[in-house]
């Protein structure tokens, strides 16, 4: 296969991170694959008030198309003229038309053509086939020409290879160095903890666990929460809640909190080797990052040197009691150097190459060679 190939993208939005928690990582990969020589256009649907909640204009490393969220004539418009690409991609969690797109993109395949199904929630859609012998889905997995995941390692390989799938790889979040930095801190976010996640069913528990009962423990101490879908919602008198956060304030946010508080939601947590792209948000800010325990952890940060982790809430209390300004800076510059080192999105891109069979050798990237 050449280089510079035409990369049609099927996903829930590249221009608005509202109720998107993929946006940054779609932004890291695209923007690192048009760097190396690919044209993308990425289609995305009017919904959810997302194009009314933009946090960036059309960029110039990708072509944005939207179509209308409601009727099928926009989104069989966009699969007609995805007809003529080299790659097409399916994203997970499209929001509307998932079902539709699924199918249809596999209608497209054409010699020199790939399909592409790219499970940015793998545990989620892998447990719901497990429960639903049903789903069509199931019988579609074999069907596409490779897999690729936002994360999971082995577990979630081994299951994608169970039903069917003929390749599955890993494309873990990282960091892209020119959106995510240090900047000078902000008083608008200033406090001993801060947390950023929209409230979903599968989180908010162990937001309760982790960072609300941290914050019951702290009482002299200020928590931030960040995120849509909070409101309303009780909260120690501790915490004070931000509402959604742009992607423009998530460094300031980063640099300007003691420490940062990373929660997985519960089906991550259950398969590991999920890191969520807040980790390397926080630690492209160089912030001191706090995350709830998870395997393959060390894979990507080193504890007690590079990251914190933590079981319980008890446990983010105490790391967040103990913690001075000198070792706040020694881990938060520690993670910055791992990241820039091993864990950027020129890296991930070099592991998508590779995935589609592009001949340039990918960067090392020590997370993908633990499930090769």
């Amino acid at each position: 296969m050449s280089q510079g190939l035409r990369i049609a993208f099927f996903g829930s939005s590249l221009v608005s991170a509202y109720w998107n928690g993929a946006a940054t990582y779609y932004r890291g990969i695209i923007r690192a694959l048009h760097a190396r020589g690919h044209r993308v256009t990425f289609y995305e649907p009017d919904a959810f008030e997302r194009q009314r909640h933009r946090d960036m204009a059309d960029p110039d490393w990708a072509r944005v198309v939207v179509y209308a969220g409601e009727g099928t004539d926009g989104v069989e418009r966009c699969l007609e003229e995805a007809r003529s690409a080299d790659v097409v991609v399916k994203a997970s969690g499209v929001g509307v038309f998932d079902a539709l797109l699924e199918e249809r993109v596999l209608e497209l395949r054409r010699p020199g053509m790939q399909v592409v199904f790219w499970d940015v929630d793998a545990p989620a859609t892998l447990e719901r086939m497990e429960k639903d012998p049903a789903d069509p889905f199931r019988a579609r997995v074999p069907r596409y020409d490779v897999v690729l995941t936002y994360g999971g390692g082995a577990p979630v390989v081994s299951a994608y290879r169970a039903f069917g799938a003929r390749e599955c790889v890993p494309i873990y979040n990282a960091l892209d160095p020119d959106t995510h930095h240090p900047v000078p801190r902000d008083a608008r976010f200033e406090g001993a903890l801060a947390f950023l996640g929209n409230r979903l069913p599968d989180r908010e528990a162990r937001v309760e666990a982790f960072f609300l009962r941290a914050a019951e423990r702290l009482p002299e101490a200020r928590f931030l929460l960040g995120g849509s879908g909070w409101e309303g919602r009780a909260l120690p008198a501790n915490v004070r809640n931000l509402g959604h956060v742009y992607s423009r304030d998530h460094n300031a946010l980063n640099c300007s909190a003691r420490a940062v508080l990373n929660i997985h939601r519960d089906s991550m947590a259950r398969f590991g080797f999920s890191p969520a792209t807040r980790v390397f948000e926080a630690a492209g800010a160089g912030a001191c990052l706090i995350t709830d325990a998870f395997e393959g952890v060390e894979l990507f940060l080193e504890p007690d040197r590079e990251v914190l982790v933590a079981r319980s809430g008890d446990e983010v209390a105490e790391h967040v009691r103990r913690l001075t300004e000198p070792r706040t800076r020694r881990i938060g510059q520690a993670a910055l150097r791992r990241v820039l080192a091993e864990h950027t999105y020129t890296h991930r891109a070099g592991s998508v190459e590779a995935a589609l069979g592009v001949g340039r050798r990918p960067p090392a990237d020590p997370a993908r060679e633990q499930v090769a």
